[in-house]
């Protein structure tokens, strides 16, 4: 067998690219996530009041929060540039995880896609604030999930994109 013809090839025959293993569509996706995400923080720093819930329906709240850590905080005591430098090289190792998935795996490329788009996200703020602004809040009487924002959003829902394309590569092996 040739390397061309490996299983886990990119260009193996008779894969077909996803939309989202060409170059060019992942970069529109994350720049349109990326603006996305930088028009609500705008919105959200215009028009929210700072640290007040305004319910939206029973147990989802906007309210907003500067976070100086990374998800749900952690790390929130370490210096800026770490925060920054630790997520960069998570995006450079997502893009080179994106460059080594074969090209027919949809959900994986969607799922690097959205997780670059997330991070680079939170990376703006980073630097245009010194910290990220969330505004998302889930909550009951007694609890409250940590407040997240859009870029978390796209990070969380493509790894969970990512999870399903591994569980679906799983059961084609094992048909």
């Amino acid at each position: 067998m040739t390397e061309t013809q490996t299983p886990t090839s990119r260009t193996a025959p008779g894969i077909r690219p996803t939309l989202f293993s060409r170059p060019w569509p992942i970069a529109i996706f994350i720049i349109v996530a990326l603006l996305l995400d930088q028009a609500v923080k705008q919105a959200v720093e215009a028009y929210l009041p700072m640290e007040e819930a305004v319910h939206v329906i029973p147990m989802l709240a906007l309210y907003r929060v500067y976070n100086y850590g990374v998800a749900f905080s952690m790390l929130s005591g370490m210096e800026g540039w770490f925060i920054v430098g630790m997520r960069l090289i998570v995006v450079a190792f997502v893009l080179w995880l994106w460059r080594k998935t074969p090209k027919d795996r949809f959900f994986a490329h969607l799922g690097y896609a959205m997780i670059i788009a997330g991070a680079l996200g939170n990376l703006v703020d980073r630097f245009l604030y010194g910290y990220v602004i969330d505004y998302i809040l889930f909550y009951t009487e007694t609890w409250s999930f940590a407040v997240f924002n859009l870029a978390d959003a796209f990070i969380s829902v493509g790894a969970g994109a990512i999870v399903l394309d591994e569980i679906l590569q799983a059961k084609k092996r094992d048909r």
